[in-house]
């Protein structure tokens, strides 16, 4: 499936690849506010990394959710704002579990250091999402 160039950044983003990479941008925008998060709270402000980490979360979710509605997912079927928001919140929210379990297990089990498990843990956390999202959600 070819996709041309101009298409992945502008109009409608209705196949796979288009998606995908958006997402993946998108993805990368979020985990920067996420892993900035992250960081201040922990090496800052002195906040365990499991609650830094989960408020980096939702900090991210945030920033995620509202790229994939203005640039990815613009043709929806549920568009009540608040729904969509509490089903795509939800489907963070077990990747948010995913979340905490992976660095847990990284951090403490593995002995990596927190940012280094976060980076990890980010790569199995954005599949996840993308595919729940794009197959239940955003169908």
């Amino acid at each position: 499936m070819k996709v041309p160039l101009r298409r992945l950044i502008r109009g409608q983003a209705d196949d796979f690849l288009t998606q995908l990479f958006r997402y993946t941008l998108i993805g990368g925008v979020a985990y920067l506010f996420d892993f900035a998060s992250l960081f201040a709270l922990t090496d800052v402000l002195g906040v365990n990394y499991l609650i830094s980490a989960a408020a980096g979360f939702v900090v991210g979710l945030t920033v995620n959710y509202l790229l994939c509605v203005l640039w990815i997912f613009k043709s929806r079927p549920d568009k009540s704002g608040r729904m969509e928001f509490a089903a795509f919140a939800a489907i963070g929210i077990a990747g948010l579990g995913l979340t905490e379990i992976l660095m847990w297990v990284f951090t403490d089990l593995l002995g990596l250091h927190y940012l280094g498990s976060k980076a990890i843990t980010t790569a199995f956390v954005f599949y996840w999402n993308f595919l729940v999202r794009r197959y239940t959600l955003f169908k």
